[in-house]
């Protein structure tokens, strides 16, 4: 059979000191130090709870930053007349293309690194076509004359059917020289709009997420007082949201929303135009183009994901200390108690020890049930159960307190 189990030792959180303490004179200075320091630490508690909350709640909204996309655009000739004459020679095979006119276009980007960025806070690679919603291409040339296709489109697609790509390519045809005009929908996080060009005068945007839409609204609204006085739920509307408000003096806030999707529209795509001239050498190096994308931060989110965590070690040395300075106000407790006892003690041993003695008596005889109170303390509640009578020593008990009773009424009869 196991033994009992170990008690649990309480751990102790009190940090107070006694009152007598903090009003003695000789601690007057060291008391008035460490209720200062109780107090920091207990703003210092409640301001980084405050910021863990806020951190939790913006990991609602997508934090996201603004990053540099850089597009390469290049082409590649096969088969042209001034490269048969040397290295292909006057054969053609239409089967493998070998020897056909045909240049080849390659659309390429990656994301620029932040300067001065840490090698730990580097996040890694995304493929090009991530960031892309919609690509396409339009060949500028006669569709009599090239009819395979002078239209390519690449839509985004969710899956294992549209791989994630570094870049795409277009092959056709041809000797002449063609404009081509390429067409890119960027993919933001979070998704940006245009505004109307009313609203983009206000704010002073153009193109904006549908929650930093609202966000700088509202601003504006409380920089320029258009918030009722009495009723908060009503705005007005001044001279240059009344037309954002349809012409209406005032509006509920509760229809800023909807006020504000009817100003939003699709932003406007990168449009890219390229020449490849088949007549001449391809250029050595690509033509690039520098766009700004929205996207999200990890390296902030993970950041406030460390923050919010907090460090294992340090927290386990801010317990031990906790601990430490918990014991150390247990024992000034302690020793105060210590201190009265003898203080006491001191005064007057013989008036104390009596005193103590009675508290004791006391203590006794509620533990025991007997003395003054005759058990009415604590064996009142066990002289209402049946099954105290039953109990194995009742019955000697009774058997006693008979023969005493009749001991006592044989002796009384005999002296009369």
């Amino acid at each position: 059979m196991d033994g009992p189990k170990a008690a649990k030792k309480r751990k102790i959180t009190d940090k107070s000191i006694p009152n007598a303490i903090l009003h003695n004179p000789d601690f007057a200075q060291d008391s008035h130090m460490y209720q200062d320091l109780v107090a920091m630490e207990r703003k210092l508690d409640w301001t980084m709870m405050r910021k863990k909350a806020e951190i939790q709640d913006a990991f609602g909204r997508i934090p996201s930053t603004t990053r540099t996309l850089r597009i390469f655009v290049s082409h590649t000739l096969s088969g042209q007349s001034w490269q048969t004459a040397t290295d292909l020679g006057d054969t053609h095979n239409f089967d493998t293309g070998e020897g056909i006119p045909a240049w080849q276009l390659k659309i390429e980007g990656r994301l620029l690194e932040l300067p001065n960025q840490r090698m730990r806070d580097k996040s890694s690679l995304r493929k090009f076509s991530t960031f892309i919603k919609r690509l396409s291409v339009d060949l500028d040339r006669d569709p009599s004359l090239y009819p395979d296709g002078n239209m390519v489109e690449w839509p985004r697609a969710v899956g294992a059917q549209n791989p994630q790509l570094d870049g795409f390519s277009v092959r056709r045809t041809g000797d002449i020289p063609t404009k081509v005009r390429i067409v890119i929908l960027l993919e933001h996080s979070p998704e940006q709009y245009r505004l109307a060009p009313e609203l983009a005068t206000v704010l002073g945007v153009k193109e904006e997420s549908r929650v930093g839409v609202i966000q700088l609204l509202w601003n504006y609204i409380k920089i320029q007082g258009l918030q009722d006085k009495t009723d908060k739920r009503l705005i007005h509307a001044d001279d240059k949201l009344r037309f954002f408000f349809g012409g209406k003096d005032a509006v509920p806030i509760s229809h800023l929303s909807e006020l504000v999707s009817r100003c939003l529209s699709p932003p406007e795509p990168v449009v890219l135009h390229y020449l490849i001239d088949p007549n001449m050498p391809a250029p050595d190096r690509p033509m690039a183009w520098d766009v700004q994308i929205k996207m999200e931060d990890t390296a902030l989110k993970s950041k406030s994901q460390l923050m919010l965590q907090g460090n294992k070690e340090s927290m386990q040395t801010l317990n031990k200390l906790d601990e430490e300075i918990a014991t150390h106000a247990q024992s000034l407790h302690n020793s105060y108690l210590k201190r009265t006892f003898l203080q006491s003690f001191a005064r007057d041993p013989a008036h104390f020890i009596q005193t103590w003695l009675e508290s004791q008596s006391r203590d006794l005889e509620t533990v025991l049930g007997s003395g003054a109170s005759e058990g009415l303390t604590i064996r009142q509640e066990e002289l209402r159960r049946s099954e105290f009578f039953h109990l194995p020593w009742v019955e000697e008990a009774v058997a006693i307190n008979e023969g005493q009773r009749l001991a006592l009424k044989a002796s009384s009869m005999g002296n009369v």
